[in-house]
C-alpha cells in the first residue's frame, strides 16, 4: 500500500469518526432537550389566589326558605245534597266559631223527623194505657181474681213499648244529625274566602262552599339539611322576614320537627308559629327563616369558593413550601387534602377537620391543580368571603 492510499484512508476514517460522533451527540442533545421539554410541560407553574385559614367566633345559625300557611284552614261544604236556601255570609268577612254560614234545603228530613216524633206520641199513649192495665191486673192478682199469666202479659207489653220508644229515640237523634249536616257552620274562628255558592244552586256532597282560615297565628313550614339537625329543637325562637312585608321582622317559635328525614332530599321538615294580630301575613307567602341556637362557637372558616365538593368528599388545596427553587425564589406546590365541612354562613363555610389555622389555602384556580404542581400566588382578585353578604341595590 502506497503512502497516498494510506493517507486517503486515514482522512476517510477521520471524516467518518467526525460524522458518527456528530450523529451521536445530536441524538443525545435531542433526547436531553425532549426530556426537559416534557418535564417542563408536565408541571408548569399555575397561578392561583390564596387565603390563610383562620379561626373565628361563629354563632350557629340556620337559614331556610319556607311558605306561610294558616294555623287552621278548611274548605267548608255540605255533607248532604240539596238546594242552597240561605246564605249568611259575605266573601272575605270574619266568622266566629259555630256561626251558621249557609243552609241546604232539608224539608224531606224535617218531614221525616216530624213523622218519627208523632210515632213517639202514639207509643207513649199506648205505654200509659199498658201501665194502667198492669197496675189494675196486679191488684186483681192479689185477690186471686185473675191468673199470673195475665199479669206477665201486661208486663211484657210495657217492656215492648219501652223498647220501641228507645228505638224511636235513636232514630230521632240520627235524623237530627242528618238535619245538622244540611247546615254549614264555621268549625273555628277565622277569615272566610271568596263565596263559591249562590241561592238556588244545587250543592253536591263535599262541594266547596267557602274556605275558612285562621290567620292569627300563622305557621311556616321549611326544610333544613340533615347536617343541621343538632341545631333544631322544639321551642327555639326564630326570625321571619318576607318581601310581602318589607323592612319588618316577625318573631316565631318552633312548634314541631318532623321525626324523619326525607330520603329523597335528606332534609328535615320544621314548622314554626308566628303571631299575626294585624293580619299582615297571608297563607302562601314566601319567607326566610333564621334560627339561632346557643352560645357562639369557634370554627376554622374558609371562603366557600375554596372548597371542591365531589361525590367522594370535599377537598381543598393546601400550599406547601418546599424550600428554594433554582432561581432563589420560594418553591410552592399544591397538596390536595380531604376535609369535613360544617355549617355555612354567607360566603363562608366552617371546616371541622382537615385544615389547621394558619395554613395557606387555594381559593381560585383549583381546576388547574393536582398534587405536586408548582404554583404562583396572585392575590389581586379574591373570591367573596363575607359572613353576611348584602345584595347591592340596583
Amino acid at each position: 500500500m502506497t503512502k497516498g492510499t494510506t493517507k486517503r484512508m486515514i482522512i476517510m476514517l477521520a471524516i467518518a469518526a467526525v460524522l458518527i460522533g456528530g450523529v451521536v451527540w445530536f441524538q443525545h442533545f435531542k433526547t436531553t432537550m425532549i426530556a426537559k421539554a416534557i418535564k417542563g410541560q408536565s408541571n408548569p407553574p399555575q397561578t392561583v389566589s390564596t387565603t390563610v385559614a383562620q379561626e373565628s367566633s361563629w354563632q350557629p345559625t340556620v337559614e331556610a326558605l319556607g311558605n306561610l300557611r294558616a294555623s287552621q284552614q278548611a274548605s267548608l261544604s255540605s255533607q248532604i245534597a240539596g238546594i242552597v236556601t240561605a246564605i249568611h255570609f259575605d266573601s272575605g268577612e270574619r266568622a266566629r266559631k259555630g256561626q251558621v254560614l249557609a243552609q241546604i234545603s232539608d224539608a224531606p228530613q224535617r218531614a221525616q223527623l216530624a213523622q218519627l216524633q208523632a210515632q213517639v206520641g202514639q207509643l207513649q199513649a199506648q205505654r200509659e194505657l199498658a201501665q194502667i192495665t198492669l197496675k189494675r191486673d196486679e191488684a186483681q192478682l192479689k185477690v186471686q181474681a185473675i191468673s199470673q199469666a195475665v199479669v206477665d202479659t201486661d208486663r211484657a207489653n210495657v217492656a215492648s213499648l219501652d223498647a220501641q220508644l228507645k228505638a224511636l229515640a235513636e232514630q230521632i237523634n240520627a235524623q237530627k244529625a242528618v238535619l245538622a249536616q244540611a247546615t254549614i257552620t264555621a268549625p273555628f274562628s277565622g277569615v272566610l274566602g271568596i263565596r263559591q255558592i249562590n241561592l238556588g244552586q244545587y250543592l253536591a256532597p263535599g262541594a266547596a262552599a267557602v274556605t275558612l282560615q285562621a290567620l292569627d297565628p300563622m305557621d311556616i313550614d321549611f326544610t333544613v339539611p340533615q347536617n343541621q339537625i343538632e341545631l333544631l329543637h322544639v321551642g327555639m325562637t326564630a326570625e321571619v322576614t318576607t318581601s310581602a312585608v318589607p323592612g319588618k321582622t316577625f318573631s316565631a317559635k318552633v312548634i314541631a320537627v318532623e321525626p324523619q328525614v326525607n330520603t329523597a332530599t335528606r332534609n328535615l321538615t320544621v314548622r314554626a308559629r308566628i303571631p299575626n294580630p294585624k293580619g299582615e301575613l297571608l297563607p302562601g307567602v314566601f319567607a326566610t327563616v333564621r334560627l339561632t341556637d346557643g352560645a357562639p362557637r369557634n370554627y376554622i372558616t374558609l371562603p366557600n369558593a375554596a372548597v371542591s365538593y365531589n361525590p367522594y368528599g370535599a377537598t381543598v388545596y393546601v400550599v406547601k413550601d418546599e424550600g428554594k427553587a433554582a432561581d432563589g425564589k420560594p418553591k410552592l406546590v399544591a397538596e390536595q387534602r380531604f376535609i369535613t365541612t360544617g355549617l355555612t354562613r354567607g360566603d363562608q363555610v366552617a371546616i371541622l377537620s382537615g385544615v389547621k389555622a394558619g395554613e395557606t389555602i387555594v381559593t381560585a384556580g383549583q381546576l388547574k391543580l393536582r398534587n405536586g404542581v408548582p404554583i404562583l400566588i396572585n392575590n389581586s382578585v379574591q373570591p367573596a368571603d363575607s359572613p353576611n353578604p348584602q345584595v347591592p341595590n340596583s
